[in-house]
């Protein structure tokens, strides 16, 4: 009876996770939908939520023609993979400065770093922007990034997983003579390589996805990016709703797209980073 009763609980938590799944992933599965649509199809009453033909295409040309969207694609993805990569460079040296060295002041700097995590991003766009500003740095790609090089979060996450890594192997490294660089370029990065991609691919969404900054730092068409491109589609009789879900549906095209080269790296065991290492 209690077999049956835990197996009925299994059966009605699964379906209502399916159900939340669906609630949650039907706007999502309209606007793509909505992409392959006419503007009479998406006027239409009562609304219909298929198209009547997945070949019209012509809302995909629309957004490489009335906007310069592969430029924005270049801008936008060589700024999010320099960010990235800076901030996940400068996350790792000052996590393993918070693991593995011994200074005064170190745990007054980790809580005042924890304390940054809790200040809202856009209570400091105002200071920011007059900062950039006076550093020359507008409409440039300097510009656009230079607020994400730090990341306190990605600190904190790397510090906690460094604080996991055997000493041992801290300890027969050094013995062997291995310094510092070499140690975290050689063990400890290919041990924490799925956290690693994991944090990667949260920032480079990110930084994918930022409207405001961008929107603020650039002025000029060629330096704009593609979330700013997508609201370039409208035009002055109205929003053609269907080439901006269409644009929207392109712009989500990397990031899809790097979540499927990395999934299987990111779920491999911390075990199997050790033996790498």
């Amino acid at each position: 009876m209690k077999k049956r009763k835990a197996l009925l609980g299994d059966y009605g938590l699964g379906a209502l996770a399916l159900l939340l799944g669906c609630v949650i992933l039907f706007p999502l599965f309209y606007g793509l939908m909505g992409a392959f649509k006419t503007p009479g199809e998406f006027i239409a009453y009562p609304p219909t939520v298929l198209p009547k033909s997945f070949q019209n295409l012509d809302n995909f040309r629309a957004v490489f023609t009335q906007a310069p969207m592969l430029r924005y694609f270049w801008n936008t993805l060589l700024v999010s993979t320099l960010s990235t990569l800076i901030r996940l460079a400068v996350a790792v040296l000052a996590a393993y400065a918070f693991v593995f060295f011994q200074f005064p002041g170190k745990k007054a700097l980790f809580f005042l770093l924890l304390g940054t995590m809790m200040l809202p991003a856009d209570t400091l766009v105002i200071t920011n922007y007059q900062t950039v500003s006076r550093l020359g740095l507008l409409d440039t790609y300097l510009g656009i990034g230079i607020v994400s090089f730090v990341g306190a979060s990605q600190m904190f996450m790397l510090r906690q997983h460094f604080m996991t890594s055997p000493r041992p192997i801290r300890e027969a490294a050094e013995m062997d003579g291995c310094g510092d660089l070499r140690f975290i370029l050689f063990i400890l990065l290919p041990m924490s390589l799925p956290l690693l991609l994991t944090l990667f691919l949260q920032c480079f969404v990110a930084q994918w996805n930022a409207y405001l900054w961008p929107l603020l730092v650039t002025n000029t068409t060629e330096m704009r990016t593609v979330q700013i491109g997508i609201t370039m589609l409208t035009t002055l009789e109205g929003t053609n709703y269907e080439t901006v879900l269409a644009g929207a549906a392109v712009a989500v095209v990397p990031a899809v797209l790097l979540y499927l080269l990395m999934r299987r790296s990111m779920t491999r065991t911390m075990d199997g980073g050790a033996i790498v290492g």
